[in-house]
């Protein structure tokens, strides 16, 4: 019984999308190993999906209905089906590229007559399913301007190629795209990088790469996994790519035994058929055919030789007969009989007399004596057939065991002709290394004098814009430009030049700058933080001794001619003022907003002053480091505080709320000038500008 001996295919299409394929190739004799390239996920944000699949429904009268919707894949189809919430219109046309596309608007109850389906035609001797042809599909569809103007749709993933939308934007359609689902990069199991490891040590196998990120894919997961002899070896391994596309990017990815199989599960395992045709075991079709051989010789020795010659009569004219039926077959005709025997009476026979009967015998004996012989020389003839061909297998054995031997031989010197090879390119792959490395070295050691002198002054402003943004020393910002004009004074080429009249602008600007002194804000805080802790709490202000304090009578003679008023109402209003004066003099009444001000207890205060000053240091460090908002919002709650918690009477206090609010005044932000004239003019000298 013959032994079939395929290959092993791998199967790099998303996970869940290749049982059709996988169960076709099982019953090809296939083994398979699923390892996929790309993984398909649902979009982060599906509402422009939603939107979209919501204005397929408007009426179809709507000025603003769409008039093609495109599907660019079944993943596409699947996502975008998922998330509709009506049946499909069916007076929407819909385009798809391939089969598998068709198949998939199948599933989900679209397809013809009921719905108008454009694809390519499967029709063609040689069809193709891309971009290309559906556009080609298309316009046959609606004519040349049958777009024009009206809205279309198309459902991807994120990202793809955009030749279509462009092609149909040209022919003056506004072309809208939507993200079903998006492509991650997957991470395959150890087990299945060991079984690629395994295919890779010598057993026979083919890749089956169905897109041309999935071919990037693999050449990035090939160095993250795989040694520099195992990259070499999987690019000799054979490649099915089922569009010339992917073929193109296999190629540029470094694959040369590549097979374009065309679209579809069965174009793919017949290309994969002929790349592994069906093999028999060697051994059990030498034993099958010296088996048959055998029989076949010594069937006639068994059999009697005198029927020997009638049987092969029987048969070769049981074979021509059955080789003009097959020729010219007649299944309703019926055969001619054949003619009858005359009828001769028993009378006429013993008239004939006895001279026929021994004539009779003496043919009969002629004819066993004939047939005896015939058969002795035949049975002779096939013992010595039966010898010959038992010699002949022997030395076909023998001359099989020889070439077994040489096969092994040379598959030994093949096998070790690939390690040296390898081993080579390895090493050759070591040299060019070097090389590279050798002449970047020279190309650094040429240099000349002003490639060197105009590095170091890049990185001479670099560091000095660096420090501007981030403290806004002016002064020191000046102090680097200084010093790299120094450095390219000496020399004198044009574009040093150029160089140095950026830095004379960058000067200039640096120069016109107003500068705010840090130094007399900070001072002004330090004075502010240190007076902290003299200043009295709102419940701590001394309350002066209260004393009786009136004025002097006037003369209440005087006051009553001046006022026409009996002299004793003048006398009763001055001693009701008098004592009124007295009494407001021994009371003190002062105005608290707060009242948890009065109620801080010493030890409250000398958290209240720590915090205080907490914010004044948090304000003098933004000040330092030119954050603003940071020291507006520290200067504003310190004010808060004092105002809050403090004697607003006090002299101290309110000296300390002035220099609070001269250093927020001061503070205003001042737009601190950059270098880019002189970087600019620097990196282009580097481009050679």
């Amino acid at each position: 019984m013959a032994s079939e001996r395929r290959a092993t295919v791998i199967v790099t299409r998303p996970g869940g999308q290749s049982s059709a394929l996988v169960a076709q190739l099982a019953s090809a004799g296939f083994e398979t190993l699923e390892f996929p390239l790309i993984d398909i996920a649902p979009v982060n944000d599906d509402a422009p999906l939603r939107a979209a699949l919501d204005e397929l429904f408007l009426p179809p009268d709507a000025p603003g209905r769409y008039a093609l919707v495109v599907f660019v894949s079944p993943n596409a189809i699947d996502h975008a089906f998922s998330r509709l919430a009506a049946p499909w219109p069916s007076d929407l046309p819909v385009a798809v590229v391939g089969p598998g596309s068709a198949a998939a608007l199948a599933r989900q109850g679209v397809h013809a007559p009921s719905h108008r389906v454009i694809s390519p035609s499967t029709e063609d001797a040689d069809p193709r399913f891309d971009s290309e042809a559906l556009y080609a599909a298309i316009e046959a569809h609606f004519g040349a301007n049958g777009l024009e103007g009206k809205r279309v749709l198309i459902v991807r993933g994120d990202g793809g190629r955009e030749w279509l939308a462009e092609r149909l934007t040209e022919a003056g359609a506004r072309v809208e795209k939507a993200a079903a689902y998006r492509r991650v990069l997957p991470e395959p199991s150890m087990q299945k990088w060991e079984r690629i490891h395994e295919l890779l040590a010598g057993q026979p196998h083919a890749w089956l790469l169905t897109s041309s990120e999935g071919v990037r894919n693999l050449a990035e997961l090939a160095h993250e996994h795989l040694t520099a002899d195992e990259i070499v070896l999987l690019r000799r391994a054979p490649v099915v790519c089922p569009h010339p596309r992917i073929a193109e990017a296999a190629r540029g990815a470094g694959f040369d035994r590549i097979t374009v199989s065309g679209a579809g599960d069965e174009r793919i395992a017949h290309a994969l058929e002929a790349l592994f045709p069906l093999e028999r075991d060697p051994e059990a079709a030498a034993q099958a055919s010296a088996s048959t051989s055998i029989h076949s010789s010594s069937a006639p020795t068994d059999a009697n030789p005198a029927t020997a010659p009638a049987q092969q009569t029987a048969q070769s004219r049981m074979t021509d007969s059955n080789d003009s039926k097959k020729a010219s077959p007649q299944p309703n005709v019926t055969p001619p009989l054949p003619p009858n025997t005359p009828f001769t009476p028993y009378e006429q026979q013993k008239k004939g007399g006895g001279a026929g009967v021994v004539v009779l015998w003496l043919v009969v004996v002629i004819l066993a004596v004939a047939a005896g012989a015939g058969a002795f020389v035949l049975n002779r003839k096939f013992d010595r057939n039966d010898a010959q061909l038992s010699q002949r297998l022997a030395q076909s054995d023998e001359q099989n065991a020889d070439l077994r031997a040489k096969a092994d031989q040379a598959a030994s010197a093949t096998t070790a002709l690939n390690t040296q090879i390898i081993q080579l390119q390895g090493k050759l792959a070591d040299a060019e290394a070097h090389s590279q490395a050798l002449q970047q070295q020279y190309q650094d050691l040429a240099s000349n004098r002003d490639d060197w002198t105009v590095a170091e002054v890049e990185q001479i402003l670099s560091s000095a814009s660096q420090q501007l943004q981030l403290t806004g020393n002016v002064q020191l910002a000046l102090f680097a430009l200084q010093s790299a004009d120094t450095r390219l004074a000496a020399s004198t080429g044009p574009q040093v030049v150029a160089i140095r009249k950026a830095i004379a602008q960058d000067m200039d600007k640096l120069k016109a700058t107003p500068t705010t002194d840090l130094t007399g804000l900070a001072i002004k805080l330090d004075t502010a933080i240190d007076q902290i802790d003299q200043l009295p709490l709102s419940g701590e202000a001394p309350i002066a001794r209260a004393r009786a304090q009136a004025a002097e009578p006037a003369n209440s003679a005087s006051i009553a001619a001046a006022t026409g008023e009996p002299r004793w109402k003048v006398l009763w209003h001055q001693i009701t003022n008098g004592i009124g004066q007295q009494l407001s003099s021994l009371v003190s009444v002062r105005r608290i907003d707060n009242a948890d001000a009065m109620l801080t207890s010493p030890d409250q205060g000398y958290f209240v002053r720590e915090n205080v000053k907490l914010r004044l240091l948090s304000a003098r460090l933004s000040l330092l480091s030119r954050s603003e908002p940071t020291l507006k919002s520290d200067l504003h709650a310190a004010d808060a505080a004092l105002g809050r918690y403090f004697d607003a009477s006090s002299k101290k206090v309110q000296a300390v709320r002035d220099l609070v609010k001269q250093v927020d005044q001061a503070s205003l932000a001042v737009a601190v000038p950059n270098l880019n004239a002189s970087l600019a003019a620097v990196h282009q000298f580097k481009r050679g500008g």
